[in-house]
C-alpha cells in the first residue's frame, strides 16, 4: 500500500508542471488550429523583398608582381630591370558583392560604403532580375553608408518604409534580407539580441543593433526589417572567426540611416551633421560616486573646443550629459550617435549634471566650421612624405576624419600610391612635429621640408596616441 501511495504521489507531482506549462502556454495563445500552426513570415517577406537589391561594384586594383630573389635590391633592378624580378605592378579588375535597399521610389538605394568603395562601375539588380547602372550620389565613411541612384524603366520601384530603431526592444523578431555568398536573395530570421552595441569598429558612430539572424558575406548593405515590414537597420558587419555567420550580426540603426536619406532627397552631395565640439568619456563607477550620480551613466565632458555649441550653451568641462532631445544617455557613444541624427539649424534640449545638481539648456545645432581653411596640398619632391595629401586641422576636418576636438597639427586627408604609403602613413594621421619643429599648419610642414635635411624625426598622432618615427635620407 505504501508503494502504491508513493507511485500516486510521483504521478501527481509530474502532472503539476504539465498543468503549469499548459496554463502558461494558454496565456500566450497556443495555436488552436492547423491554420494557426502554419503561421509564416511569408506576408512580411512578400512586402519587403522587392525593395532589397543586389549591388555589384567593379574596381581596378594594382598588385605587385611575383617576388623573386634580390627583387628588392636596387642594384639588381638597375641592371636587370623590374620585369625580371616581377616588381612591376599589375592592374586587375576586382568585383565586390553586397546588398542594398530601395528607400525612395524615385530610385534612391542605400547600401554600405565598403561595398562600393573605389568602385568604377556599379550595377544594381532587383529581385525581379531587372538590372540598372547605378550612380553614386553620396558617401559617408563615418557611418559606412552610401547612397546610389537608379533610373526606373517604367515599372514602378517598391520602396521600403522606415521604422523607428529607438522603439526596438531586445527579443523583437527581425528578418535579414540580402544576397549572402552571391547565391541570390535570401531571407533569414532571428531576434534582436542586444541594442546600442559599441566596439564593433566599422564606423565612427559605435551604436549598433545586434541580431542573431544569419548574416554572411554579401549581406552587407541589406535590410533588417521588423514584423511590420519596416526597415529598422542596414546590415553591416558580423562577428566571425570563419567568415560565416556565428549568430552575431550588427546593423546600423535606421534612425542614423534616415538622416542620410533626408539629406540626399534635399539635394545634398555631402552629409553634414551637427558639431559637438567636445571630447566625451564614459562615466565609471568611481566617477559616478565622485560626481554625485546614483549609478554610472551619461557622457562626461573631458574637453571643449572654444567654439563648441555645447560651450556656447553654458556647458563646461566636467559636466555630465544625461539626456538629449528627451532621451536618456547611458554613455559617450550614445550621445555622439543621437547628436549626429539631429538636423543642423535646429535646437535640442540637453539635461546635464554639475556638482550633483541638474540643469537644462538648449543647444544650437550647427555644422563644424572650417576655420582655418584646409589649404589642401599634395607633398611632392623626395622625402618620406611624398604623395601625402595634407590639410590644416579645423573643426570640419576633425569631424570628417574622426579626430579629437582639440588637436593641432597637419592632418593627412589622403595617401596616394607613393613613397608615403610605403613608409606607413595613413589617412587620419596628424603630423604634430617634424625635426623638433611644432607644426600648426600646412605651411609649417612645407617650410621644414624645404630644408632637405635628409633625416626625418616625425611625431604622428594616430587614434589619440603619439607615434614617433625616424626616417633616414
Amino acid at each position: 500500500m505504501q508503494f502504491v501511495r508513493r507511485v500516486l504521489l510521483i504521478a501527481a507531482m509530474a502532472v503539476v508542471p504539465l498543468v503549469l506549462v499548459l496554463g502558461t502556454a494558454n496565456a500566450q495563445q497556443v495555436p488552436a488550429s492547423r491554420a494557426d500552426i502554419a503561421m509564416s513570415f511569408s506576408p512580411v517577406v512578400k512586402n519587403t523583398a522587392p525593395s532589397v537589391v543586389n549591388v555589384y561594384a567593379k574596381r581596378i586594383v594594382q598588385s605587385e608582381g611575383r617576388r623573386r630573389p634580390f627583387g628588392a635590391d636596387p642594384f639588381f633592378r638597375r641592371f636587370f630591370g623590374d620585369e625580371l624580378f616581377g616588381g612591376r605592378p599589375r592592374r586587375r579588375a576586382q568585383n565586390s558583392l553586397g546588398s542594398g535597399v530601395i528607400v525612395d521610389d524615385t530610385g534612391i538605394v542605400i547600401t554600405n560604403n565598403h561595398v562600393i568603395k573605389n568602385g568604377t562601375e556599379i550595377r544594381v539588380v532587383l529581385s525581379d532580375k531587372r538590372e540598372f547602372d547605378a550612380e553614386l550620389v553620396l558617401t559617408d565613411e563615418r557611418t559606412d553608408l552610401a547612397v546610389l541612384r537608379i533610373e526606373p524603366d517604367g515599372d514602378p520601384l517598391v520602396a521600403l518604409s522606415l521604422g523607428d530603431s529607438d522603439a526596438l526592444e531586445v527579443g523583437d523578431l527581425v528578418l535579414a534580407i540580402g544576397n549572402p555568398f552571391g547565391v541570390g536573395q535570401t531571407v533569414t530570421s532571428g531576434i534582436v539580441s542586444a541594442l546600442a552595441r559599441t566596439r564593433v569598429g566599422v564606423s565612427s558612430y559605435q551604436f549598433f543593433i545586434q541580431t542573431d539572424a544569419a548574416i554572411n558575406p554579401g549581406n552587407s548593405g541589406g535590410a533588417l526589417v521588423d514584423m511590420n515590414g519596416r526597415l529598422i537597420g542596414i546590415n553591416t558587419a558580423i562577428f566571425s572567426r570563419s567568415g560565416g555567420s556565428n549568430g552575431i550580426g550588427f546593423a546600423i540603426p535606421v534612425n542614423m540611416v534616415r538622416s542620410v536619406i533626408e539629406q540626399t532627397l534635399s539635394g545634398a552631395t555631402k552629409v553634414v551633421r551637427p558639431w559637438v565640439g567636445a571630447d566625451l568619456q564614459n562615466v565609471t563607477s568611481d566617477l559616478a560616486s565622485a560626481l554625485g550620480l546614483n549609478r554610472p551613466r551619461g557622457a562626461l565632458v573631458s574637453k571643449l573646443h572654444p567654439s563648441s555649441p555645447l560651450k556656447k550653451a553654458g556647458i563646461k568641462r566636467g559636466d555630465v550629459l544625461l539626456r538629449l532631445a528627451g532621451k536618456p544617455i547611458e554613455n559617450a557613444q550614445e550621445f555622439s550617435f543621437r547628436f549626429a541624427t539631429l538636423a543642423v539649424g535646429e535646437e535640442s534640449r540637453v539635461v546635464f549634471s554639475r556638482k550633483s545638481k541638474r540643469f537644462k539648456t538648449d543647444v544650437a545645432l550647427a555644422a563644424a566650421p572650417e576655420d582655418p581653411p584646409r589649404n589642401t596640398t599634395v607633398i611632392r619632391g623626395r622625402s618620406p612624405f611624398t604623395g601625402l595629401e595634407v590639410v590644416n586641422v579645423s573643426p570640419a576636418v576633425s569631424e570628417e576624419l574622426g579626430l579629437p576636438a582639440l588637436v593641432e597639427g597637419v592632418a593627412v586627408s589622403s595617401v596616394r600610391r607613393s613613397i608615403a604609403r610605403r613608409f606607413g602613413f595613413k589617412k587620419g594621421d596628424v603630423i604634430v612635429e617634424l625635426n623638433e619643429s611644432k607644426l600648426a599648419t600646412v605651411s609649417d610642414l612645407r617650410r621644414v621640408l624645404r630644408r632637405r635635411d635628409g633625416y626625418w624625426d616625425v611625431a604622428i598622432m594616430r587614434k589619440g596616441k603619439i607615434i614617433r618615427r625616424e626616417f633616414g635620407g
